[in-house]
């Protein structure tokens, strides 16, 4: 099904996996571009928001050890969002605001309900493009701020909801790679290193190219958005994205999806495992997030969760979905920006185990 994809010319290449009960197939096809040499099972992807339940599950093995509570205010670790301030309006001027209702918690990051996200307010999305915090769209360019100096501009903003009120994507992420940085007294990328990837033979994946000759090319449609030879994810970032930051291949993050599947491996506990899959929303969050999770679609911690399966997807062209009745994990990695796969593409591969 897939390979016709590839052999219109819709991508240039694609790594596909399907694991189930133990036993695991892969389909490796086309080329890392589309005059690019070919692709391998091991090529590395941007994988965008695959980055979201990893930096989440991060979060829970401090859960776990009692180094962070669920529903304590961060600003004790993060001071920056002490005394927020939030618009009075939603789509109201920056300088209308009201008083928090209360602290932002742990709980709000981890499920979008911090206040502040993927903004339909022009004049919030317009003060974030000023101050280069780079918290919308694709993951790069990055940002060039350090740490703390975005965290430092980032609490300037009001939010557009009290903590909270309402599901809006991806800035809790971003807030959160922080969050673990301050707890740990540690940069993210190397508390991941130490704490998941080793661990769980991750060997590929970080925020930068383990191996630049195994980088794919980024399109948007056939244009190419970055080349492999001239990437940002050649040199360490300045700030380690924890929404969208990762390079990873197929059966790195196989490896992660396989230890939320069985429960945590003695990465984490069965029950932070549980609450990381578990639909967080009211049903009001969820209708008012319908347009962007869908209709029957809920939020656990940096995923979706739906009736039967859970997983969540990556901007620049990847796909992940959990079906644990089943015990199958379907994996597929492009290097198609997502908006702009064909439409049936789309729909045959959103499917589970395809």
């Amino acid at each position: 099904m897939l390979s016709e994809y590839v052999d219109n010319g819709a991508l240039p290449g694609l790594v596909s996996l399907v694991s189930r009960a133990g036993e695991t197939h892969v389909e490796v096809l086309g080329n890392a571009a589309f005059d690019g040499p070919p692709m391998q099972r091991d090529s590395l992807f941007r994988v965008a928001s695959f980055t979201k339940p990893i930096v989440a599950a991060a979060a829970m093995i401090l859960v776990d050890e009692l180094r962070l509570s669920m529903d304590t205010a961060v600003d004790g670790l993060l001071p920056e969002l002490a005394e927020m301030r939030v618009l009075r309006h939603p789509d109201g001027p920056l300088e209308d605001t009201v008083a928090a209702d209360r602290p932002i918690t742990l709980r709000d990051l981890l499920t979008f309900r911090l206040g502040l996200g993927e903004s339909d307010n022009p004049a919030i999305r317009q003060r974030e493009e000023e101050l280069e915090l780079r918290t919308f769209g694709p993951p790069l360019p990055r940002t060039p701020l350090e740490p703390d100096e975005w965290m430092r501009r980032f609490g300037t903003l009001p939010l557009q909801y009290q903590p909270g009120e309402r599901w809006m994507y991806s800035t809790g992420s971003h807030v959160l790679g922080v969050l673990i940085a301050r707890a740990t007294g540690q940069p993210l990328g190397l508390f991941l290193q130490e704490r998941l990837f080793e661990p769980l033979g991750m060997r590929d994946t970080g925020f930068t190219a383990s191996d630049p000759s195994r980088l794919t090319t980024a399109y948007v449609g056939n244009d190419v958005l970055e080349p492999a030879a001239e990437s940002q994810w050649l040199v360490p970032p300045s700030f380690p994205d924890a929404s969208g930051g990762l390079i990873s291949t197929a059966d790195d993050f196989h490896a992660f999806a396989r230890m939320l599947l069985e429960g945590g491996e003695g990465i984490l506990s069965s029950a932070a495992v549980a609450e990381m899959t578990t639909n967080h929303l009211t049903t009001a969050q969820r209708t008012a997030a319908a347009d962007f999770l869908g209709p029957v679609t809920g939020w656990g911690y940096g995923l979706s969760v739906s009736a039967d399966r859970y997983g969540w997807a990556g901007g620049l062209g990847t796909l992940w979905s959990t079906t644990p009745a089943e015990q199958t994990i379907s994996i597929l990695l492009t290097q198609r920006a997502l908006w702009t796969w064909p439409e049936e593409l789309f729909a045959e591969a959103s499917s589970p185990a395809w």
